[in-house]
């Protein structure tokens, strides 16, 4: 490992100790290290406003800052053990290429406003993308609603209730997803927050252009108080994840209708080969192992969340116990978007099997449909109930369409509403805001 930023002279470094203080942080920070760069150029342009490094000195270091990006994503450069963290890499590299230029870098910055800065940045972008995805899933939803209302059973306890519809399975999915959308771009605006030149929490005796840094980054306000920058670092992570595990919520339950909806005992739906895989030991087995991951990807959000908001037991101030923010982010992110971006071509692919659908009905399910039309026939409700169990079956007898077409109060099957999803969808707009 290179020369320790803080070390002192005289103090040997435990390798041991120092292996556990870095952690995976070299591992983690190449998910992070473009961010920390862009950051890094916008506060090397904010010195030189203030006079703290030449014009020359600013464009030196943007230069070799841009090189450094370019050989990461060439893989000329690898943030690997020789670094304590991508932070010091970065250092390291400005030094090794302009001397005495590459150590002014850091003046008027800590590598608590560096990561927190670099995390916001991040997290503005994987929300964006969080957003889309909620969007391109209600939009594949919400056209296969206008497309297909073939009847199927609602279910309630898991038993056989009432008439459905397919439509009415994707409208409800669509609206979820966009609730969802709406939720990432809110969770977006809430943390478009410039931590910039906060430094390790208590600012610094310089006249920082940090409103200049924050509109060359792109954020929508400036993080005004230094504490606060740091109180805030967990707290706006979590609610990044909330986000996220909403849509993995949602994400969960589909996917349990799938695994229940493509087993032999139901039948209702069938996969693209690609979404199955074999039994390493049963020929005859197609397995919806794509499905039930899906499934489980909801726990890896939480068990992220639950990390977050662990660490968080602490004072005001900067802690290390933070550093461990990123291991959290990354998995939450990394499982959850990965996903999710399987999910609209995996809803586009499916086929309802409608003879199954069809032969899953039984009299017991049109009984609500005899109730409400005794009641609107005059009778009490409760006694229509009563007489409705007795004899379920409504003047329009066991007839899956009429039940459907009867369900018109407001997105109820014979009354979808879809206009209004739509119109909310579109409103969402794709920059990862909310409308």
């Amino acid at each position: 490992m290179s020369d320790l930023l803080w070390q002192k002279p005289g103090v040997k470094v435990d390798p041991r100790i120092q292996a556990f203080l870095a952690g995976d942080d070299v591992v983690l920070d190449r998910e992070f290290i473009q961010d920390d760069i862009t950051a890094s150029a916008a506060h090397a342009r904010g010195l030189a406003r203030i006079g703290i490094l030449t014009s020359s000195e600013c464009d030196d270091l943007c230069r070799e800052l841009d090189a450094l990006s370019e050989d990461l994503k060439s893989g000329a450069f690898v943030l690997d053990d020789r670094f304590e963290d991508g932070h010091s890499a970065i250092e390291s590299r400005l030094i090794e290429r302009l001397g005495d230029t590459g150590r002014r870098i850091h003046t008027g910055r800590s590598r608590n406003d560096q990561v927190l800065v670099a995390t916001r940045l991040w997290l503005k972008r994987k929300l964006g993308e969080l957003q889309a995805l909620c969007r391109e899933t209600a939009e594949v939803c919400l056209q296969r609603a206008e497309a297909e209302a073939i009847a199927m059973p609602g279910f309630t306890h898991l038993q056989r209730a009432v008439v459905s519809s397919t439509a009415m399975w994707w409208a409800g999915f669509a609206e979820a997803f966009i609730d969802n959308a709406v939720r990432a771009g809110q969770a977006h605006d809430w943390i478009d927050a410039n931590p910039l030149g906060t430094a390790a929490g208590y600012g610094v005796n310089l006249p920082l252009d940090r409103e200049g840094s924050t509109a060359e980054l792109g954020f929508a306000r400036m993080q005004v108080s230094p504490l606060y920058a740091q109180l805030s670092r967990g707290k706006f992570e979590i609610a990044a994840v909330d986000a996220l595990g909403a849509a993995a919520l949602d994400l969960r339950r589909l996917a349990w209708d799938l695994s229940l909806f493509t087993t032999a005992e139901f039948g209702f739906v069938s996969l693209p080969a690609q979404y199955t895989t074999g039994s390493s030991i049963m020929p005859n087995k197609r397995n919806p192992d794509l499905v039930e991951l899906l499934r489980a990807t909801y726990a890896s959000v939480a068990a992220s969340r639950t990390e977050l908001e662990q660490l968080l037991s602490l004072p005001s101030g900067y802690h290390r116990d933070l550093q461990f923010t990123k291991g959290a982010l990354f998995h939450a992110f990394g499982r959850g978007l990965g996903a999710m971006a399987l999910l609209p071509d995996l809803l586009r692919g499916l086929a309802w099997n409608t003879d199954r659908l069809a032969g899953a009905f039984d009299e017991g399910m049109y009984a609500t449909d005899k109730a409400v039309e005794l009641a609107l026939a005059g009778l009490p409700f409760r006694e229509a109930y009563r007489q409705a169990a007795a004899e379920p079956l409504p003047k329009a007898g066991a007839d899956a369409q009429a039940s459907l077409a009867a369900r018109v109060s407001p997105g109820g099957a014979g009354n979808l509403q879809l206009a209004p999803l739509k119109q909310r969808l579109q409103a969402i707009p794709a920059s990862g805001r909310t409308p």
